[in-house]
């Protein structure tokens, strides 16, 4: 049993499992709502000295690519932001292991603040367009939730977080509260201009997570990056130095780090409590509680369910898993601009969006239905691929070349097919069963991908570029986008949903399930912001019963 301070063993107001995006929220909220709560994280503390954002790569021993990364993160590896400076954020892929029927890159980290560390911040409402997809297209089913319903705790968070951005008035992709936009580049100014001449489309600055004017005691953005290294000024948006924050300020919060939850515990058909392994120790532990919320990640909070033996008898759970498709666009340069790649311009870390123009008014397009967004950008560049030899050459290659991309990020449907299941047969280190994944994509993120494709390359012909090619050969391996979502989806239906619409269990009203395992659909924009607003809504939920003396 949990041994608190002065006590034997108390119990706790509210427990919350995983400390990132959602995490930290629910944390937030309860505490400051009054209620005390104890959180679980996987892996250890994080501080500002654990930043390397101003360290150059060849500060480092093996230039920033480690082969330690290879050795013991053969998956985390491929992700881009796992370097040799931040590595022991990301999973040891040997201590957890987890079985691909089909290829999934699974993208974890277990450290204080999760993926809250590393992520890319991108940051978008969802809408009605999204949110209600079936009754546009007849595919799937409705959320619970409207857009409506939602709109009071979008703005909540994004006050609280700093969103920097441009409003632009569209139905498909609505505008949040926003702090001042980051600039456009020469490049993107022109392919925002030409694209909406042409086409009647927007280009936009990325709604990012990243201040743009000093907010809560953190400071405006020095455009210095990488941000997935840490942030010493604390601009860009990361649970430690937040919301985990704000909740042990109020003194009810019990942080509880190396603490690898392994089941919810139930008593008399409600969750009682959560055992946990110490992830050094191995020393098996649990903490009491009225109230269960799991933010651990999708997948993870789905396997805790599952090995649980919690809504299993819902053939819901472990279904409906999705992830956003990617890596296909077109980049080409800009010759008209003058490059100058020695002159140092600021590292913006942000890039354009083109929102979603598939679908919005017709039901489909091209033999698809829904849609996709564009990521991408414009900036000069060393041109290496420079002809010619020496001085010319080297000539050529000052000069530089203002280049210009984007890339097309396309929603999944919800199948029934792509699910996870617990393989009986195996355990990670601490003696948990590990999660087997099975998912594809189908005919209609294939379809969809290849026609954004052809439009990305249209669109930078029509601003001018040459040397135009379309990227991407084959889209990414599922799961790689880390957007993944699904496997507990809320639904009014008990026989066809595992959470309602509060995100709460319809088999038992004591346990909460508020990070993305409870997504119905997947749109086409980056999860997170959504994510964050669904646990503040949650959680307020959560203490307005317990005010009624409900819970």
């Amino acid at each position: 049993m949990f041994q608190a301070p002065g006590s034997d063993t108390q119990i706790f107001d509210a427990v919350v499992v995983g400390s990132g995006a959602t995490g930290g929220w629910a944390a937030k909220v309860l505490t400051e709502g009054g209620m005390k709560v104890a959180m679980l994280e996987a892996g250890p503390k994080i501080s500002a000295r654990d930043f390397t954002e101003h360290k150059q790569s060849w500060q480092y021993p093996m230039m920033g690519q480690s082969p330690k990364i290879l050795e013991d993160r053969p998956i985390q590896g491929l992700c881009y932001a796992c370097r040799e400076g931040n590595y022991k954020w990301f999973v040891n892929d040997k201590e957890n292991p987890y079985v691909q029927e089909k290829p999934f890159n699974w993208i974890r980290q277990r450290v204080l603040g999760g993926r809250s560390n590393s992520w890319g911040r991108q940051s978008y409402r969802m809408s009605n367009l999204d949110l209600k997809a079936a009754s546009h297209d007849g595919y799937g089913d409705d959320w619970p939730v409207s857009y409506e319903e939602l709109v009071p705790f979008y703005e909540k968070v994004e006050k609280y977080v700093g969103i920097s951005g441009l409003a632009e008035g569209l139905s498909q992709l609505p505008d949040s509260i926003f702090q001042p936009a980051m600039p456009f580049t020469c490049g993107e100014q022109i392919l925002r201009d030409k694209v909406k001449a042409k086409f009647g489309r927007t280009v936009t600055m990325g709604r990012t997570a990243i201040l743009t004017k000093p907010l809560n005691g953190r400071q405006a953005c020095h455009f210095c990056g990488p941000c997935e290294q840490g942030c010493v000024t604390y601009s860009y948006f990361s649970s430690p130095f937040t919301t985990v924050k704000d909740a042990q300020a109020t003194g009810r919060l019990t942080l509880v780090t190396d603490a690898v939850a392994a089941r919810v515990l139930t008593k008399d058909g409600k969750a009682s409590a959560v055992q946990y392994i110490d992830r050094n120790t191995r020393d098996v532990r649990e903490v009491r509680a009225k109230i269960f919320v799991l933010c651990a990640s999708t997948l993870e909070s789905t396997r805790l369910l599952m090995n649980s033996n919690i809504c299993n008898d819902n053939d819901a759970l472990g279904r409906y898993l999705m992830d956003h498709i990617y890596q296909g666009g077109a980049a080409g340069t800009m010759p008209e601009i003058e490059a100058r790649p020695w002159a140092g311009p600021p590292r913006r870390p942000n890039g354009i969006y083109v929102p979603r123009f598939r679908n919005v008014k017709e039901k489909t397009t091209n033999g698809f239905i829904r849609g996709y967004g564009y990521q991408g950008g414009s900036s000069p560049s060393f041109n290496f691929g420079a002809p010619g030899f020496g001085k010319e050459y080297k000539d050529a290659v000052r000069k530089g070349q203002w280049g210009i991309n984007i890339g097309l990020w396309g929603e999944c449907l919800a199948r029934k097919e792509n699910r996870v299941e617990i393989d009986k047969t195996r355990v990670d280190a601490w003696g948990v069963p590990i999660l087997k994944i099975n998912a594809g994509w189908g005919d209609n993120e294939l379809r969809l991908w290849a026609d954004g494709k052809i439009e990305a390359a249209e669109m930078l012909e029509a601003a001018g570029a040459k040397n135009v090619q379309v990227t991407g050969k084959t889209p990414s391996v599922p799961g790689f986008c880390i957007h993944e979502i699904g496997t507990a989806r809320m639904g009014t239906d008990a026989k066809k949903s595992v959470l309602n619409k509060w995100c709460q269990t319809h088999e038992m009203n004591s346990l909460f399930v508020t990070d993305g395992a409870a997504w119905v659909s997947s749109g086409c924009s980056n999860p997170t912001l959504t994510m964050m607003a669904l646990t503040v809504r949650a959680c307020e939920f959560i203490l307005d019963n317990h005010a009624k003396g409900r819970a």
